[in-house]
């Protein structure tokens, strides 16, 4: 068999080895247009700070090393012109001398990847100090222009994964940065009150934050914004998303889906039963909504590699969808996600509820126990698992991996609660995060207690609701929404005849475990109508922060506490 592979990476490299190691007889060609076939992809940032000190690095495998070690001819500087279904060919170009030639195959892997977007609507989107970040080379230019140019001063656009890593090494690198991004947060797979704290910690490294904005000019130095603003901008780097390089597929008659990207089956082919297709160029399905969706995501794409080449040798595997799970370092937090946000569910009509949480990422006499905030949502009534979101010091890429897992088994808050997971002081508490949030959201869908979350406060504040702190006075007085009641925890049995009973009730401590306590004792004492404020006051002091700074709104606290 003859297996063509156009581009490389993570998608294209992962058939060709794959092809190989199912057939050590087939013959294996592998064509990149750029300069390297396999670099670390997700690495490529890191590069700019030095964490990966020399770009170099960021080549994993030559074309040398292909060929010595799995017999694949991997041909850099060639780029596919044009594919010939009917003949079972295409046309390459060989970038360094100009000549073309054709190349027959049994089978056909696209796996051209995907390019950044660079809106013609930017005036002077072409200017020399406008970059992307896509591979290796992107890098390697970026780094002699910063370095011929003795670049200090950094607009980065598009604050989603690329955006923000670029962002925050550049900082790390000791550069003024400005982050611009068009939507009201960064991070779009979290929901709002899980991304305002990310927006304290880019502002709180030094990084000049401008959201709901976009940049309509690149000037001499500088970037003009939508509202009229001037960054100054010595370099600009474009990372506002990602379009599936589609068009040698779709000049060669191969079908696009709903959302621009190759259509591909069960089994990662196109219309054409002998050309296949995998990682950013095609189009997926959403296991929870079967919604049809990308996913430009390096683990997906090894997958999907893996399941074609399978294919084209006759074996099976399972298709089951993409869930999205993906996580992200920034600065001094861990930033996790899985799933559905709230915002999805609201979209796909879901009826839904969730557990926002903020227990000790470790035992808290442990060096470095830090809070990690915690939101798990899930499906009403059967209690089934649709997303998790985790924001923290310590390791939520664990407890989102764990979540991922239950989705991917249909699992609910019962299967969740009982989950037996290790545990040592170091690591976790007895009673895991993602155990612990489990308990709380069946307490939700049991109608245990009430809860409203942090984004509803303001509006409680603003309509004068009865507030009660239930904090000592101590926690209380260095920092409290501006109209509460302090009633501590230790003091409210006795101060009863100070809590309403014809009115709403809503309470808070600084991560809702005190103030569920307190309702709890409540309820069984005949109060009816008390609610558990989600997130309490460390949720509150974070989702007011940036936007009180950012939109000069008066604050509803006294002062924020973080800690």
């Amino acid at each position: 068999m003859k297996i063509v592979v156009i581009g490389g990476v993570a998608g294209g490299a992962s058939v060709a080895a794959r092809a190989r190691r199912i057939d050590e007889t087939a013959e294996v060609i592998m064509f990149e247009r750029g300069e390297n076939v396999s670099f670390s992809n997700c690495c490529l940032p890191f590069a700019l700070s030095g964490i990966v000190d020399n770009s170099d690095k960021l080549v994993l495998m030559n074309p040398e090393e292909f060929w010595n070690k799995y017999r694949i001819k991997a041909l850099v500087k060639h780029e596919v012109t044009e594919i010939h279904p009917d003949k079972k060919e295409v046309v390459v170009k060989n970038l360094v001398t100009g000549e073309s030639f054709t190349e027959s195959y049994d089978k056909l892997a696209l796996s051209p990847g995907a390019n950044a977007i660079l809106p013609a609507s930017i005036k002077g989107i072409d200017r020399e100090n406008v970059f992307v970040v896509k591979n290796v080379t992107d890098i390697k230019k970026i780094e002699a222009y910063v370095t011929a140019k003795n670049v200090n001063k950094v607009t980065v656009v598009g604050g989603g994964f690329i955006g923000l890593e670029v962002a925050e090494n550049f900082r790390e690198a000791g550069k003024e940065v400005n982050l611009v991004e068009g939507l009201p947060q960064v991070m779009k797979p979290l929901d709002e009150d899980m991304a305002q704290i990310l927006h304290k910690e880019i502002i709180d490294n030094g990084i000049n934050l401008y959201l709901g904005k976009t940049v309509t000019e690149v000037g001499e130095g500088e970037v003009v914004l939508s509202s009229g603003e001037h960054l100054p901008a010595e370099a600009v780097i474009m990372a506002i998303g990602v379009a599936p390089e589609t068009k040698l597929a779709k000049d060669c008659g191969i079908e696009l889906g709903k959302t621009g990207a190759i259509l591909v089956n069960y089994n990662y082919q196109t219309n054409y039963p002998d050309i296949y297709a995998v990682g950013d160029v095609i189009e997926v399905t959403n296991r929870l909504t079967n919604d049809k969706t990308r996913l430009p995501l390096a683990g997906p794409a090894q997958r999907q590699a893996r399941a074609a080449a399978d294919h084209m040798f006759g074996e099976t595997h399972s298709n089951r969808g993409v869930i999205g799970s993906s996580c992200i370092h920034l600065f001094g937090l861990n930033v996790a996600n899985t799933g559905l946000n709230e915002k999805d569910c609201q979209q796909h009509g879901y009826n839904y509820d969730f557990a926002y949480t903020i227990p000790g990422d470790k035992v808290g006499l442990m060096p470095d126990s830090n809070p990690l905030f915690f939101k798990l949502i899930f499906e009403k009534p059967t209690g089934r698992i649709l997303g998790a979101q985790a924001v923290g010091k310590g390791s939520v890429d664990k407890r989102i991996d764990v979540i991922a897992a239950m989705i991917s088994m249909n699992a609910t808050l019962e299967d969740l609660k009982e989950l037996e997971l290790c545990y040592s002081p170091y690591y976790s508490t007895a009673k895991d995060v993602v155990n612990h949030t489990a308990l709380v959201g069946l307490n939700l869908l049991h109608d245990k207690f009430r809860q409203v979350p942090v984004y509803k406060v303001r509006e409680l504040v603003e309509n004068n609701a009865c507030i009660i702190d239930v904090r000592e006075p101590d926690e209380f007085e260095k920092g409290h929404l501006i109209n509460a009641v302090n009633i501590p925890m230790s003091q409210f049995r006795e101060r009863l005849s100070e809590i309403p009973t014809d009115v709403p009730v809503y309470l808070h401590c600084r991560s809702s475990q005190r103030s569920y306590n307190v309702i709890c004792a409540l309820q069984k004492l005949g109060y009816t109508n008390v609610y558990n404020i989600s997130g309490s006051y460390l949720g509150i002091s974070f989702y007011e922060y940036y936007r009180d700074k950012a939109e000069g709104r008066k604050p509803i606290v006294t002062e924020y506490n973080f800690s």
